[in-house]
């Protein structure tokens, strides 16, 4: 008869929830080439990025002015955006809910 041995514990996923009004977006890759062909410099500046909602706060969730839910595709300026140093490529932001500007949806036929 052998003794059982304790089971080693998976490790626990860091669950990031945003507070009050904001939203937990990856930011899309940069893109270095235009649809035109036409190649873009590494320093270039885009003031305004897209991404995929992570996480909504709950206030947010609630808030029948803020139609956003996770997996949406978005539209952020990312001026106020808080990285999260939380993955290897950094493309995690907390973003305050204003600075939403726009959300991608497919049109009715």
């Amino acid at each position: 008869m052998t003794a059982d041995k304790p089971r080693a514990r998976a490790p626990k996923l860091e669950i990031i929830e945003p507070l009050g009004k904001r939203v937990l977006i990856r930011k899309d890759a940069d893109k270095k080439q235009t649809k035109g062909g036409i190649q873009l410099p590494d320093n270039i500046e885009i003031p305004t990025i897209t991404g995929r909602v992570v996480a909504v706060s709950h206030q947010v969730e609630n808030d029948d002015d803020f139609p956003l839910r996770q997996y949406d595709k978005v539209l952020f300026n990312p001026k106020h955006a808080i990285p999260v140093d939380f993955e290897g490529d950094n493309r995690l932001f907390v973003v305050p809910v204003e600075d939403v500007v726009a959300v991608f949806r497919k049109g009715d036929d």
